[in-house]
């Protein structure tokens, strides 16, 4: 069986180990959604993971309504992601660009835009009375179209800055994930009704992609079980065990799996898990991630329910987390607090374990 230490093909890209840093919302970019100098050194910094896969990046601004996050639409965007790609790659790593709709849950009063989802609903939020999120509007046929090509010039851009691939962010209640479940996609045209219908946009958007970078530089992250961010499904193994079985035919590089548990510290949820059904509709490598210790990974690398294993919140106050892992070194605490603040407290002053024993 293959250790967590063991090098990965995903695809065209050959990960030196199977511990990637999953997507991290850290909000470091400017007003204007421009990558900054402090995210060329932050990723350096975790360039040890096996595949880096970039914090959620938006597609444009009708996609993109969280302060301070970094998009791929603009000339700038480009140029300011090609020293964060190249400080990666000096340091031995490989990174893709997650590509962000977030639909329904676009702030409009970020983007000054009303939001756009598979249907005309609002997203909730835990205070009502403070609620950000606008009342979106259905998305024209138009609109989809327009909405799948954002992807592939998404995808353009993100090859011209550097990146190594791309993965299109289909889980946590965003675009894609609107349209794939049946509380939030109340369509009755060929986009909604039954599972088929409920997929057709997800398989056009990394249709898309494909034909842009190549199955062998795509994939794409679910979150099939349990409600996250007001979306839900009633039925979700009748929809994202044929999603996934879609994804496998068209060829992508591999599928990431957001899974939540009855104990999670980040989004809990009693649905069982479909990652054992899903592994058998999905023959190329599986990623899963949520909570995993490095006992719980390896042990799903050598059942073979997983190929590889995304680390989110761990890679935060340990830039060097696959070198602690490797020698059981102990892992340090972040402080969320700074999580989405602005400066570099809690983004690239956190010790890698040498330094840090030294001190």
């Amino acid at each position: 069986m293959p250790s967590l230490f063991d090098p990965i093909e995903l695809g065209a890209i050959r990960a030196s180990n199977r511990v990637l840093m999953a997507p991290l919302t850290r909000t470091r970019a400017t007003d204007a959604h421009v990558p900054t100098e402090m995210m060329v050194e932050y990723y350096r910094q975790r360039a040890g993971a096996g595949l880096i896969i970039s914090e959620a990046t938006g597609i444009s601004p009708q996609g993109l309504g969280w302060p301070n996050a970094p998009g791929l639409w603009s000339d700038a965007q480009v140029e300011a992601w090609k020293p964060v790609t190249e400080a990666v790659h000096e340091a031995g790593g490989k990174i893709i660009a997650q590509l962000w709709h977030q639909g329904r849950l676009a702030r409009p009063d970020v983007n000054k835009l009303q939001p756009l989802s598979a249907s005309a609903t609002r997203a909730p939020y835990h205070n009502p009375d403070k609620n950000p999120y606008g009342e979106a509007r259905a998305a024209t046929l138009a609109e989809i179209k327009e909405a799948v090509e954002q992807y592939a010039e998404a995808t353009r851009n993100a090859l011209e800055a550097g990146f190594d691939g791309v993965q299109v962010h289909g889980a946590n209640g965003y675009l894609v994930d609107q349209f794939l479940r049946d509380n939030t996609n109340l369509r009755d045209d060929d986009y909604g009704g039954s599972p088929e219908n409920r997929i057709r946009f997800m398989k056009e958007v990394v249709s898309a992609v494909i034909a842009v970078a190549g199955g062998e530089r795509t994939s794409i992250r679910l979150s099939p079980n349990g409600e996250t961010q007001g979306a839900d499904d009633s039925n979700p193994e009748a929809v994202f065990v044929p999603a996934a079985k879609a994804l496998d035919e068209l060829g992508i590089a591999f599928l990431e799996l957001r899974e939540q548990s009855p104990d999670g510290t980040f989004g809990a949820s009693s649905v069982p898990k479909l990652s054992p059904q899903i592994r058998k509709a999905f023959s190329r490598p599986l990623v899963l991630n949520q909570d995993y210790t490095l006992e719980q990974a390896q042990a799903d690398l050598d059942s073979g329910l997983a190929d590889a294993i995304a680390f989110g919140r761990a890679f935060i106050g340990n830039p060097d987390l696959v070198e602690r892992l490797r020698t059981g070194a102990p892992l340090a605490k972040d402080n969320p607090k700074t999580w989405y603040s602005s400066g570099p407290e809690g983004y690239i002053d956190y010790p890698p374990y040498q330094a840090q024993a030294a001190a």
